[in-house]
């Protein structure tokens, strides 16, 4: 298990443009911000796509971080890269409805029309708004504490316990549960 004092030599070679450096990030942090894009998403490919986005703007702006929590830097960025495609899809069309047509595509090509089992979770998330959403991936997909969150949305604890909270309520009634 990497110590903060490994992750601050690793941060400091990121600065140095080392490339074994950034590796060891991309080794300690893919899996949970692909999960995080995932649940956004709900497309891998598309994950796939925002991870690699991930990693290009974490070279870029590496030089950017200061002393503070890295994983809220992290997440923040993967935030923006999340929020910069749904931008570009909305001007293509409205995002959501974009995603119900594809959900509707892919079942149809993987059955050959027969109905396909979706994730429910995944289902029922999508039916939530994009801030619910998203403190939802951060909070249990990110693995990101709620002060982290907070802190990264520049906003009172309270308030992302309150928005959690209300999310997770929201999800349970959707589900039938």
């Amino acid at each position: 298990m990497d110590t903060p004092e490994n992750l601050s030599e690793t941060i400091a070679a990121c600065k140095n443009r080392r490339e074994e450096a950034f590796s060891r990030l991309v080794d300690m942090y893919a899996r949970r911000l692909y999960g995080y894009f995932y649940r956004l998403t709900g497309k891998a490919e598309v994950s796939e796509e925002l991870l690699s986005e991930m990693f290009l703007k974490l070279v870029e702006k590496i030089d950017t971080y200061r002393d503070g929590s890295f994983e809220k830097w992290l997440f923040t960025i993967a935030t923006n890269v999340f929020r910069d495609h749904l931008r570009a899809r909305r001007r293509e069309k409205k995002f959501l409805d974009w995603k119900e047509r594809q959900m509707l595509i892919d079942s149809q090509s993987r059955s050959g029309g027969v109905e396909y089992l979706t994730d429910s979770l995944q289902v029922n998330l999508e039916k939530l708004d994009e801030e619910t959403r998203e403190l939802l991936a951060l909070r249990y997909y990110s693995q990101l504490s709620f002060s982290q969150i907070a802190r990264m949305r520049s906003q009172p604890i309270g308030t992302v316990l309150s928005k959690v909270h209300r999310g997770l309520k929201k999800l349970r009634e959707l589900m039938g549960e």
